[in-house]
């Protein structure tokens, strides 16, 4: 029996991790095939010669190749990228031989500037167009669903103790985050890690919390990856076998009372709990829709020992009467102004994301990730709705990426671009040669720092 026990074991972690690298490897192709298209097709249009177009990184060999015309399509067996090679173009293949000779006409380098520019911008300009098109495609096929801010009267619960130490309390309703007003309570936790300030209703008085600067790097220090949650009921889902009060409690119990105090919200138990630690305490539990009057056994670890359902579907919290979801449905004309909305606010929070990288006071360096953090970001179980949502963002964060002034990416070579545009000078290959070759350098060192940190995290966290 435990031997089948640890094969079936097995077969889910096995799976679970199939199906999470599944969709990482599917999300990156084709976020690689639409940028590289990018630069494909005006580089076509122009008439440049494309010669090789590739998936993934082809060191040594690659596992598909095909000629086409002038052009080799393949498939590499290193998934850190892909490329394609434009005939009379200094990059990261570093073929200067081909520079040596007379710039021919299909050349890269023969085109005129706005062409090159425009053959540049291509694959970042589809990473934006792709990630807008998957937002309006979403809105339009799943809705939105949502719970109102105004809607969560009782305000929210705490669940990280860098947020309490902040100053944030159980009850707090959250108003504004830095100049944002909120509507919706599913806004709160996308935007509350790189705030600056919070402002809070306690007890209807209004208040700011202003959050120290080195916020993110706190946060990185805990466990806890959410910071904050609805405050929902103390409902129980689980009694392991031999626990103390599995003669108390039944499952579904709804906890109504401890200790003399009423008792709405699951944090109300916990913050007595500690305080009660190996006492019997009168309770009362909703069961079968009366009230049924108990005595609970509190551990000396400060604990039940019974399990409760932390997270409840929105469905369950309506049908409970706590809260009110909303849930609306929109035409493609309607999907279209709020998926491109859904594309600036995340196109904004990527850029507040960076901003905070590059300040080391935020500690936000620390948790840049490299494969293995965009890896563990899918979830194992498979969803259409998490996995375009999820290649959404990817792609906005691969064109800001590649938009970067460094050499050897889309936006050093556009930096060079528009300086030939508005000096009238080009700069000589020797030149470009050195500076890809010294962009090269800052994008391994890139690649070793963010993938280093995740195994850092692997080995230490």
């Amino acid at each position: 029996m435990l031997f089948l026990w640890r094969i079936e074991f097995l077969g889910n972690a096995s799976m679970e991790f199939v199906i999470k690298l599944s969709q990482f490897l599917l999300s990156l192709s084709i976020l690689i095939v639409l940028h590289e298209l990018g630069h494909f097709i005006p580089a076509k249009l122009f008439k440049t010669r494309v010669e090789k177009f590739y998936l993934f990184f082809d060191v040594k060999f690659s596992l598909f190749k095909k000629k086409v015309g002038e052009t080799v399509y393949g498939i590499g067996w290193l998934p850190l990228g892909g490329y394609v090679k434009i005939a009379g173009m200094i990059d990261e293949s570093m073929d200067t031989e081909q520079m040596q000779g007379e710039p021919q006409p299909w050349e890269f380098r023969s085109k005129p500037a706005w062409q090159r520019l425009i053959i540049m911008l291509g694959g970042v300009l589809v990473n934006f167009i792709l990630a807008f098109l998957i937002y309006i495609g979403m809105t339009f096929y799943y809705g939105q669903q949502y719970i109102a801010n105004s809607d969560v009267k009782d305000g929210v619960w705490v669940i990280n103790p860098v947020l309490e130490k902040a100053g944030l309390q159980n009850g707090d309703k959250i108003v504004r985050i830095d100049q944002t007003k909120i509507d919706r309570f599913n806004d709160i936790q996308p935007q509350l890690a790189l705030a600056k300030e919070v402002e809070v209703n306690r007890k209807g008085q209004d208040t700011v919390i202003k959050l120290p600067v080195n916020f993110i790097d706190q946060l990185l220090k805990t466990d806890r990856k959410a910071l904050i949650t609805l405050r929902i009921p103390f409902i129980v889902s689980d009694i392991p076998a031999g626990s103390h009060n599995a003669k108390q409690l039944k499952k579904k119990d709804i906890l109504k009372g401890f200790n003399g105090q009423p008792i709405t919200y699951a944090d109300e138990l916990f913050a007595q709990l500690t305080t009660l630690k190996g006492k019997t305490v009168a309770a009362v539990v909703e069961r079968d829709g009366k009230e049924v009057p108990i005595q609970l056994n509190v551990n000396k670890e400060g604990k039940l020992g019974v399990a409760y359902a932390p997270m409840l579907p929105l469905d369950n919290l309506e049908k409970l009467g706590l809260y009110s979801v909303k849930s609306e449905e929109f035409s493609l004309w309607e999907s279209i102004p709020i998926g491109i909305q859904m594309g600036i606010d995340q196109l904004t929070s990527y850029g507040k994301q960076l901003k905070a990288i590059f300040n080391p006071d935020t500690g936000a360096y620390k948790a840049v990730g490299g494969f293995g953090a965009i890896f563990n970001v899918f979830p194992s179980a498979w969803s259409w709705q998490v996995f375009w949502g999820i290649t959404a963002f990817l792609s906005i964060m691969l064109g800001v990426m590649n938009l970067l002034p460094i050499p050897a990416l889309d936006g050093g070579h556009v930096m060079f671009l528009l300086y030939e545009m508005i000096s009238g000078r080009k700069p000589s290959d020797k030149f470009l040669e050195r500076a890809q070759m010294v962009g090269f350098v800052i994008l391994i060192a890139l690649l070793v720092f963010a993938n280093g940190n995740d195994l850092y995290k692997a080995i230490f966290k």
